[in-house]
C-alpha cells in the first residue's frame, strides 16, 4: 500500500483528501504546519507528498527546498490558494513535480497521482539505438546511472523534473516535442493538463543549459508546435 502525506493547515482539506485518498486505498498520514511535515518526510518514507504552499511555522516552499537538499525525490505535489504565477514558478524550481490551485476536485488530485505513480514505475521508454548510460550533445553530457548533468566541466544543478526533461530531450535530438506530448511522457498526465507548466519548466532547464537563454542555441522553441534541442555544433558545421 502506497502511503501519502498531506499537509495543510485547514482541517476541512485535510479530512476531504484523507477520505478519497483512503477510498483509492493509499494509507494517509498528515501534518498541519511546514515544520512538522518536514520532520515527518525526513524520518519516514512515503510515496508521495501533498503540500500546501501557505503553512505555519515553515512555508511549503522552504519545505520542498529542504526535501530536496536532503536528496529525497519523493514526488511533491504543491497546493496554492492563490492563482498566482510566481508561486507554482517557485515551487517548481526548488523540486516540486506538480501543482493544483485550490479550489481543486479530489478526482483531479487522484488522477495526478496516478499519473506520477506510473511515471514512477515505468520510466521513459528510450529508443534502443540511443541506450547509453551517458549522453553527450555539444557541451552538455548526461550520465543517466549516477544523475549528474554538466556543461563542459560544469556541473548543472537540474531539479529531478528538469533533469528527466533534458534527458528526454537529449534522447531525442533534433525531434520537435509537443507540449501535450512532454506532459504526457515526462509527467505521465493522459488527460487534458495546464501545459504552462511545461513552458515553465523548459524555461527554466534552458536558464541553466544556456549562455544567453533569451537567445538559445541548444533549447529551441518551435513556434506553434513545441520544442526541439539541437546540438549547435552540428549547425556550424
Amino acid at each position: 500500500m502506497k502511503t501519502i502525506l498531506v499537509v495543510d493547515d485547514e482541517p476541512a482539506i485535510l479530512t476531504l483528501l484523507r477520505y478519497n485518498l483512503e477510498q483509492e486505498h493509499f494509507k494517509v498520514m498528515t501534518a498541519t504546519d511546514g515544520a512538522q511535515a518536514l520532520t515527518m518526510a525526513l524520518q519516514q518514507k512515503f510515496d508521495f507528498i501533498i503540500l500546501d504552499l501557505m503553512l505555519p511555522k515553515l512555508d511549503g516552499i522552504a519545505v520542498t527546498k529542504k526535501i530536496r537538499e536532503a536528496k529525497l525525490k519523493t514526488p511533491i505535489m504543491i497546493l496554492t490558494a492563490k492563482d498566482n504565477e510566481t508561486d507554482k514558478i517557485v515551487g517548481l524550481e526548488v523540486g516540486a513535480d506538480d501543482y493544483v490551485t485550490k479550489p481543486f476536485s479530489p478526482r483531479e488530485i487522484i488522477a495526478r497521482i496516478r499519473a506520477i505513480e506510473r511515471r514512477t514505475t515505468q520510466p521513459i521508454e528510450q529508443p534502443v539505438e540511443q541506450a547509453s548510460e551517458t549522453i553527450v550533445v555539444g557541451d552538455l553530457s548526461v550520465d543517466e546511472t549516477e544523475v549528474i548533468a554538466k556543461k563542459g566541466d560544469h556541473k548543472l544543478h537540474l531539479t529531478p523534473k528538469e533533469f528527466e526533461l533534458l534527458v528526454y530531450f537529449m534522447h531525442r535530438l533534433n525531434k520537435v516535442q509537443s507540449r501535450e506530448k512532454l506532459l504526457n511522457a515526462v509527467w505521465g498526465f493522459d488527460y487534458p493538463a495546464e501545459t504552462r507548466m511545461v513552458d515553465i519548466q523548459v524555461s527554466h532547464l534552458r536558464e541553466k543549459i544556456e549562455d544567453n537563454p533569451r537567445h538559445p542555441v541548444y533549447l529551441k522553441t518551435v513556434r506553434g508546435f513545441g520544442y526541439q534541442l539541437e546540438d549547435p555544433a552540428h549547425d556550424q558545421a
